[in-house]
Formats: structure tokens, sequence, C-alpha cells
């Protein structure tokens, strides 16, 4: 596939109204050139990426089933996702990227996240309310025009949605935490594991265990040094820890960040990232999430 490194022309990040920040940890404001056909490989994460450009289109892929992707989009909801995309892109493109942990998205797009499981679905598929406020966004003159029109979107939508089933939250933020089994946390709940991941997966999208590998890979991600769109972990968009320098030996990551053993980490890394810790630290390696 052709592929040439884009331009990013501007990159600004705003701070959400203090009332949104246990939902929403920041806004990216984004342009980027790209003058032939720019190929990423996406990674899998515990989180709901919402696009609200109107610069040149993306063709999102999954590899592993061909109706869950979207071609032409540039404003679009996606995720949370258990295995690694592709996006595509040719042009300038330009929006904001927001974000989310999967019981802020439950609440700000009013569905059950199970609806949304490894899809990528365009804003005029979720609500009309999306579809305004990317134009409004497009209309507005500077960053901060667009920053301070999404806190009054998202601000009006949190006033009118109700809040997530407490009990499902807090089984979200023991897993997100991690170091805590799915047993334990259905146990605290009292009920069967069975009910819990149904429930889960209803409401967020992907069952508690896979849940917990995703939270796993993504610190392991970031202790390479890489970005993984600052992927919020809690409810209160908390993100992984990065360490910047020389990766670690496997084994050593794989016992850092809770791995049973150095062949459950690549087992994620080839899952949730579509290729090996060893190939990611290479030089040129390139693998992102929009951000």
């Amino acid at each position: 596939m052709p592929a040439e490194a884009g331009v990013l022309t501007e990159a600004v990040v705003g701070r959400p109204d203090p009332r949104l920040r246990p939902y929403v940890d920041r806004y990216l404001g984004y342009r980027e050139h790209t003058p032939a056909p720019l190929v990423r490989q996406e990674v899998a994460g515990a989180f709901v990426v919402l696009i609200l450009g109107w610069g040149a289109a993306l063709d999102v892929t999954d590899p592993r089933a061909a109706g869950r992707g979207a071609s032409g989009v540039n404003a679009f909801v996606a995720g949370p996702f258990d295995g690694c995309c592709t996006t595509r892109t040719e042009g300038e493109g330009v929006g904001v990227q927001v974000l989310l942990t999967p019981p802020a998205a439950r609440r700000l797009l009013g569905l059950p996240l199970g609806e949304l499981a490894n899809r990528v679905l365009p804003v005029d598929r979720i609500g009309g309310w999306l579809v305004r406020l990317r134009d409004e966004l497009a209309e507005a003159p500077d960053w901060p025009g667009r920053f301070a029109r999404l806190d009054a979107a998202l601000t009006t939508r949190l006033a009118g949605s109700g809040p997530v089933d407490p009990r499902l939250l807090g089984a979200w933020r023991s897993l997100a935490a991690g170091g805590v089994g799915v047993g334990a946390v259905a146990d605290e709940l009292g009920w069967s594991r069975r009910h819990l991941a149904a429930a889960f997966r209803r409401e967020f999208g992907q069952p508690p265990k896979t849940v917990a590998r995703l939270v796993r890979f993504q610190r392991a991600y970031a202790t390479l040094g890489r970005e993984l769109v600052t992927a919020p972990l809690d409810d209160g968009g908390a993100a992984g820890v990065t360490v910047a320098g020389a990766g670690p030996g496997w084994a050593e990551l794989a016992a850092r960040c809770g791995y049973y053993d150095q062949s459950h980490l690549i087992r994620d890394f080839r899952q949730f990232a579509g290729r090996t810790p060893t190939a990611l630290v290479r030089p040129r390696s390139h693998s992102s999430n929009p951000g």
C-alpha cells in the first residue's frame, strides 16, 4: 500500500469545562496534510474515539470483518475495538478528536455500546446533534471557539441523560484500575460471572475480561514510549503512564504490567497492535491511533 508521512500543520489541545472533566480528558484539534495516500495501523483500546472532522475523508478497515469499518467518513464514532484496524486518507484532514471512556460514551451518546463494539459509524447514524455540532465546529473561526462549542454541546447532553448504572460503573473502575480479577468483581456485586459479562458487554461494548486485557495492554504499550491516544483508563479520564527511553526486556515488561509471562504479552500485542513489541520498537515502525 502506498504511504507517505502526513504533515501535521496544527495540533491544539483544549481542556474541557471543569464540569466535563470526569467524562472528557481533553479535546484535540488537528490539521494534517497528506500529499499521497497515508495508511496507518490503529491499535485497539478500552475507549471510544469521536472524530468530528470536515476535511479529507478516511477509510477505516477492520481486517477481521469488512462490514465493521466505514468508507469515506470524516466524522464518526469508533469502538471500543478488541483488534487493530487500519485507516487510509489523502488530502487535508481537519477536525476535533474527543476520547471517551465507555461509561462516558454510554452517557453522552445515549446508546448501549454493545451497538458500537468493533464498529465505526458515521455521526449521522448516531444522532442529528452530532451532525449539527460538526457543522458548527467547521464554521467556528478558531480553536478556542470550537472548544467552547464542544463544552456547550456536551454539557447539554450530560444534563439531559441519566447516570450509568452505579454497579456497572463500579465494576468498570475496578477493572480499569487493574489487579482485580473478573471473579472478584462479580462476587463484590453479588452477580454471577455470566450475568456480569452480559450486562457489561451490553453497556460498555466489550466483556469485562477483554476490558481487563485491553487496560493491561494500554499500560504495556505506553511503557514502550508509544502514544496510545493518551487513552483514558477510568471514568475520570486518567491516562496510562508513559515511560520514555528504551524499552525493557520483554519478560521484565510482562512482569511489570501484570502479564503471566512473556508469551501472553506478545499474544496481546499481536491481537491489539497487529505486531510484536519487537517490531513496534524498530526504527520507522508506525502504529498509532488518531492523536
